[in-house]
């Protein structure tokens, strides 16, 4: 069973696997994360909409390269593990700035997480709403 959720995992966590969700979540991967439990799923989509929250307010008041560092590596994090690609994959962007090149992109870099996230707990709204 290990070994099959591995697989699970790396096939779902790969450039193809991201490309071919067109949602703002990839169902197929958060069932597979969460074998398939309706509980667990709304849990976790639940919790990712609370920490998203958190690491926004962490980017925002960054006050050095490593705080901003840390708070989007712990959304890109959250938003891969629930298989939201596109703020996960804006976050990742966000992480690689640092020093001048965070001081110059960090508002635009910042829009873009924050629109990225909207996107995807609007759609995990509609989800929680529809169980």
């Amino acid at each position: 069973m290990a070994r099959q959720m591995a697989v699970w995992a790396e096939a779902a966590s790969s450039e193809e696997g991201r490309k071919a969700s067109s949602r703002p979540v990839d169902l197929v991967h958060l069932s597979r994360y969460t074998l398939g439990a309706r509980e667990l799923e709304a849990e976790v989509l639940e919790l990712f909409c609370t920490q998203a929250t958190i690491y926004l307010e962490r980017l925002r008041q960054a006050g050095s390269d490593k705080d901003w560092k840390d708070a989007a590596h712990s959304l890109k994090g959250s938003a891969s593990a629930i298989g939201a690609w596109r703020a996960a994959a804006s976050a990742e962007r966000a992480e690689a700035l640092s020093g001048e090149a965070l001081a110059q992109g960090r508002d635009l870099r910042l829009r873009d997480i924050e629109s990225a996230v909207r996107e995807a707990e609007t759609y995990i709204g509609t989800l929680l709403e529809d169980r």
